[in-house]
């Protein structure tokens, strides 16, 4: 019967693109591509993201690999934050209140770096006027003064003590363990032996008295102590003026300049007050120790706690920060507490805080890959905890695993201004959403990249930019219009889909590099189709060594499948293999057997477990198939055994039920299928054959067979029609099909299919529920009909032999 009607013209069979297209002689004539092609929707996405500055609208950029996801995201957003003002500086300062709690200062972008220079030189000022002002002759004598007041009135005071003393009997010596009263007697000191010769009464008296001078005594020395006490105050007044009337215009000077920024001020008082307190350590150099050895115990005074620590400094920035994290380890995103060795102990302090990449993009945004992150212990739970507390805390995370805790600082929090966008896979993403509820409130914004996008006049001429600024990046051969047609082809080829071209640019951009190197090879001036041919065939040369193996072990026979002929229950089947970055069609046979039963359709495959899910539906649904052509009016009672031969590592997908329903309709009917058409599709259970995945693979890996064991003229593969519009096969099968040696058909239904394979027609359903005579479906039934009636007559002999 005549078939012609499904085979598919040269036409169809690819999307061709004729170099006359393009208005260039090369690519040197063409303007290299600005910005992303085919990503309208992600780069909405991130428009959206970045615009929107509520707490929760972080990004998480999702695609396959290749699809230009991260170039996009960094030039989208580097152009973004080139618009932006420059975020703040930040720096820490020693905390005079609580050391364990330094203080985190914000200064305008670039002057961090300056008030570390100015509070530099303040001290260095300090270190140099102040011994300089205590060194002054009028230091000197003003000091004098305020001490010889006190000598004077403490000489004073003591001869006053000593004469009312002697004018109650008593004598007052001044020795190092105190003050002592004697007693006179005539102006002498009574002795112990004259003392005790005195009666009950002398002896109160003179304790009486000595009492009374005791408390003058003390009275006294309250008096001087207090004495000594203002007089120290005056010192030390004198000191703090002295030192201030030194250091008073460097003070000033810095305090006017950071006047408009309250904590600077605060922080200023609190050095004044600290340089008062510490002059000793700025009035001289510290006298080297005298045991050799014991250097660090006489080590000279430290003035690190006047120092800024700059965590960020953004001076010379002209926008907003974009910070790549290739790294994100914990410390390398939050910042650490750095500890150096002293007297076999490890300390810390303000100064030995140092920022990580969420510091420098404050203000902007950080750019991490997913996988990177979440493979990197404690940085995801870190992210987002400071996330959610808006700011970021610096914290050394072994610090709850240490057997003895360490002395730390616990740094002031910095407020969090970043816009955080992650790179990674889909799937990545949805066990983020399924399985961490907080990644649902914190990234909000899904920029999602496709791996296609429509082939158009505007879309290839973009096609056209791109492989011009790969050239020009890369430095390679300019390509001929003949070459670039044949990269859109390819790119077509790889999106599977004539009105499609792939935006998987990392894979163009390589084509783009080995054609300009075989093109070299060659001696070519510029890059042709022939050279782009050459690197895409090179590198299915590079990677096809099993599918080498496979196609040998065919033509050797070890593997069996026929290219000719005609069998009963078996038909060709075709598959994809993948392999890496490598995908290749290998056709298989499926052979189907029918026997009396009530087993139905038997899927060996499912029975050893080596179907997958996807495999087992397609089966189950033959069953719906056959019950709802051939079961109307009577029960189906078969057994249809179906098996993939020669297949051992288990199989997945529905597109060769098709294949399975054929070889079971020709094993019913006892009509011999065809064995040079290899066949593709899947089914529901109306009998309509639905497209599939991997079309030009299983094409292109049936056609190899074919062609190692002998094209005969009537070869060929039949694929569901609405694949069609998938096809982007190689030149050379399609010459092949212009000559006639190879055939490929569409079929939209079952009907149509098995006419093709066994040249029988299919046969319509009549009023009165049966089938032409003759057809397919007519002997199917009739089969069907006997294996009912074999079950029914056998049921009846058991049980009259029963009885």
């Amino acid at each position: 019967m005549d078939n012609s009607h499904l085979k598919i013209t040269i036409e169809n069979l690819k999307g061709i693109v004729e170099p006359a297209f393009f208005k260039f002689k090369s690519t040197s004539d063409v303007e290299p591509l600005v910005g992303t092609i085919g990503q309208e929707r992600a780069v909405g996405a991130l428009e959206f993201g970045t615009g929107v500055q509520t707490q929760g609208y972080n990004i998480y950029a999702a695609g396959p690999v290749g699809t230009g996801k991260e170039t996009t995201v960094r030039s989208f957003i580097q152009e973004i934050a080139d618009k932006q003002a420059p975020p703040n500086d930040w720096a820490y300062v020693y905390n005079f209140k609580n050391q364990d709690e330094p203080l985190a200062i914000t200064l305008p972008p670039g002057k961090a770096n300056e008030f570390a220079k100015d509070m530099t030189e303040l001290i260095e000022g300090a270190k140099n006027e102040i011994p300089r002002a205590f060194e002054s002759e009028e230091y000197d004598q003003r000091r004098t003064q305020i001490l010889n007041r006190f000598q004077e009135d403490r000489d004073k005071a003591l001869t006053e003590m000593q004469e009312k003393a002697a004018e109650e009997g008593f004598a007052v010596e001044i020795t190092t363990a105190g003050i002592v009263t004697i007693p006179l007697v005539k102006g002498k000191p009574i002795k112990r032996e004259v003392f005790a010769k005195l009666n009950e009464t002398q002896r109160k008296q003179m304790q009486d008295k000595e009492e009374k001078v005791q408390e003058k005594i003390n009275e006294l020395l309250r008096h001087l102590r207090q004495e000594e006490k203002d007089a120290k105050g005056e010192v030390k007044e004198l000191d703090k003026e002295i030192a201030l009337f030194a250091i008073g215009h460097f003070l000033d000077e810095i305090r006017n300049k950071y006047s408009q920024f309250p904590k600077i001020s605060e922080y200023l008082q609190q050095v004044e007050k600290d340089i008062i307190a510490h002059l000793k350590d700025f009035k001289g150099k510290a006298k080297e120790a005298a045991i050799p050895g014991l250097e660090l115990m006489g080590r000279p005074p430290s003035f690190e706690r006047y120092q800024v620590n700059v965590l960020v400094n953004n001076s010379g920035a002209k926008g907003a920060p974009v910070i790549f994290e290739e790294n994100p380890s914990y410390y390398n995103l939050f910042g650490k507490i750095e500890y150096r060795p002293e007297l076999g102990a490890a300390v810390t302090n303000f100064d030995m805080i140092k920022s990580g990449a969420i510091h420098r993009a404050n203000g902007g945004y950080l750019i991490i890959r997913a996988y990177d992150l979440l493979t990197n212990i404690f940085s995801w739970q870190a992210l987002k905890r400071t996330l959610q507390q808006q700011e970021i805390k610096i914290e050394n995370m072994g610090e709850q695993f240490r057997a003895v805790p360490v002395a730390t600082i616990r740094p002031e929090a910095v407020p969090l201004n970043v816009k955080i966008v992650i790179l990674g896979s889909p799937y990545i993403y949805m066990l983020l959403w399924y399985l961490d509820e907080d990644f649902r409130k914190l990234f909000k914004v899904k920029a999602d990249f496709n791996t296609d996008m429509e082939r158009n006049d505007e879309q290839i001429e973009k096609y056209a930019q791109f492989v011009s600024s790969q050239v020009q990046n890369k430095k390679l051969k300019h390509f001929d219009p003949s070459a670039v047609a044949k990269i859109v082809e390819f790119g077509s080829w790889l999106a599977g889909d004539q009105q499609k071209l792939s935006t998987r640019f990392q894979e163009i951009g390589d084509a783009v590099s080995e054609a300009s190197y075989w093109a070299s090879q060659n001696g070519n001036e510029h890059v042709t189709a022939k050279d782009v041919q050459n690197a895409v065939d090179h590198k299915v040369f590079r990677s096809n060594m099993i599918e080498e193996k496979i196609q040998d072990a065919i033509k050797r026979n070890t593997y069996f499948i026929d290219t000719t002929g005609a069998k009963v229950g078996q038909a060709n089947g075709l598959s994809v293999m993948q392999i890496g970055d490598y995908m290749f069609g290998k056709p298989s046979r499926v052979t189907a057997t029918i026997g009396m039963g009530r087993k139905g359709v038997i899927n060996i495959e499912r029975e050893v477990k080596l179907g997958g899910p996807v495999y087992n539906k397609g089966v189950m649904i033959l069953s719906g198939y056959l019950e709802g052509k051939y079961g109307g009016e009577r029960p189906l009672t078969l057994n249809a055994s179906l098996t993939f031969e020669q297949e051992y590592g288990g199989i997945e997908g529905d597109s060769a039920s098709s294949t399975e329903l054929y070889t079971i309709l020709s094993s019913l009917a006892g009509v011999p299928l065809r064995q040079d058409v290899a066949i593709t599709g899947s089914v529901n259970q109306m009998g309509e054959v639905q497209p599939i995945g991997g079309v030009n693979a299983k094409i292109e890996g049936f056609f190899r067979t074919c062609k190692e064991k002998g094209l005969t003229g009537d070869q060929g593969v039949m694929i569901p029609e609405s694949n069609v519009k998938n096809l982007m096969l190689k030149d050379e099968i399609i010459e092949a099909v212009r000559e006639g040696k190879f055939h490929i058909w569409a079929a939209k239904t079952i009907d149509e299919g098995i006419e093709l394979l066994t040249g029988k027609q299919a046969g319509e359903k009549q009023a009165d529920g049966t089938y032409p005579v003759g057809t397919i479906h007519y002997l199917a039934d009739k089969k069907l009909a006997r294996l009912a009636e074999g079950i029914r007559r056998f049921a009846i002999g058991e049980a009259a032999q029963a009885a």
